[in-house]
């Protein structure tokens, strides 16, 4: 007797994507064709603020071509006023980040876990929260002047916020019936916080951190722009006052590059941490 034996790579021989082998080789193209989409869509973003001053629609005064944008972006790497500014801003960006997750994350485990600090801060937090963190601008010049401090006050502000809900949330989530066996089980407040409360509120958390990224990002810029505190902020006001209209839309576009490069490494952060989480799961095998 011959054994015969039928593996799944040849269900389909004719590749119509009926078997296994035809959905993987169907799936594929749809992860290589989304990103060429992307840069086609950007592609045509360019040609079109390359072509749009040439038209006369727009005064190339007010928009330059792309192509000039490019140019004084390539200047700009060059100079050492610019990798001076972009670590200015990096520094109170990363600093004011990392306070307020610290303190968003601990004030947020406390209160969170605490029904009678849960009540009595719940006004508070909420008459405070919705304050823009641009009004605060001028307590921070009279407070610390063009400082860091100044910078940081307003990134930790506003990023703060986001961080404290989004813990809250999670630790609002945790199921009644497993905090009650892990009580049961006589665990103590920081056994429930570790297996209990810790687990359940960390995909909340590292939403929290993600948006907290970026909005410590638009802060830091913020404040650079309006305060004049050192960064790319400060560098856009100088070029906008001075003419320098190429170095001001390259000085955007910078930030605007920093902004995606800031989006990109939190999600790789949170599919890292998370990775045990059915979501991420998921994601990863579709």
């Amino acid at each position: 007797m011959t054994r015969v034996t039928v593996t799944t790579e040849a269900a389909d021989p004719a590749g119509t994507g009926t078997g296994p082998g035809g959905a993987r080789a169907r799936r594929l193209p749809e992860r290589a064709v989304t990103p060429l989409r992307g840069l086609a869509g950007l592609a045509g973003l360019v040609a079109v603020l390359e072509v749009l001053p040439h038209t006369g629609l727009v005064s190339a005064d007010y928009l330059p071509p792309a192509s000039e944008t490019v140019r004084a972006l390539w200047h700009l790497l060059a100079e050492q006023t610019f990798w001076t500014a972009l670590g200015d801003t990096l520094t109170g960006w990363g600093l004011g980040l990392a306070i307020s997750v610290v303190a968003g994350v601990v004030a947020g485990l406390v209160i969170g876990s605490v029904p009678v600090l849960r009540a009595v801060t719940a006004s508070t937090i909420e008459f405070l929260r919705p304050i823009p963190s641009v009004a605060l601008i001028p307590i921070a010049v009279l407070l610390y002047g063009a400082d860091l401090r100044s910078k940081l006050l307003l990134v930790v502000y506003a990023s703060f916020w986001q961080v404290l809900v989004q813990v809250l949330a999670g630790i609002q989530d945790v199921d009644p019936v497993a905090d009650d066996t892990a009580r049961s089980y006589r665990l103590g407040t920081w056994g429930r916080l570790r297996h209990v409360m810790w687990p359940t509120a960390l995909p909340y958390v590292m939403t929290g951190v993600r948006l907290a990224a970026t909005v410590a990002l638009i802060l830091a810029v913020t404040a650079e722009l309006v305060i004049g505190a050192p960064g790319l902020g400060q560098e856009i006001a100088v070029a906008q006052t001075s003419g320098a209209v190429p170095q001001v839309y390259a000085l955007v576009l910078v930030t605007g590059l920093l902004g995606v490069a800031v989006n990109l490494v939190a999600r790789a952060v949170e599919r890292r941490a998370l990775h045990w989480h059915q979501s991420v799961r998921l994601e990863v095998s579709a």
